[in-house]
């Protein structure tokens, strides 16, 4: 399944199940093939993004950074793109709805 989140504030933003699943999570919504992200809780939601991505652990100091990254991208990495498509929803004041 597929997430796409939508506002009329922005472009279309598409993430696959896991990391939709995910973010929806952060932010105390239920993982539903069909929601919205109000105005007025579009503040709070990038918080929980934020303060999720500042929990996020960094690397051990000391550690190889030579070694082979793999395939592993960052919560910060994943988030960043809602994290700009919920401040311009908010500055336009658009909502954000999503469906599968």
């Amino acid at each position: 399944m597929i997430y796409k989140f939508k506002s009329k504030a922005t472009g279309d933003l598409i993430m696959t199940q896991p990391v939709g699943e995910r973010v929806l999570s952060l932010i105390g919504k239920p993982a539903t093939p069909q929601g919205i992200i109000d105005v007025d809780q579009l503040a709070a939601a990038m918080s929980a993004l934020e303060a999720a991505v500042a929990a996020e652990s960094p690397a051990p100091a000391g550690s190889d950074d030579t070694a082979p990254k793999g395939d592993r991208v960052s919560l910060r990495q994943r988030v960043w793109p809602m994290v700009e498509m919920m401040k311009r929803a908010l500055a336009e004041k658009q909502p954000i709805t999503w469906g599968a």
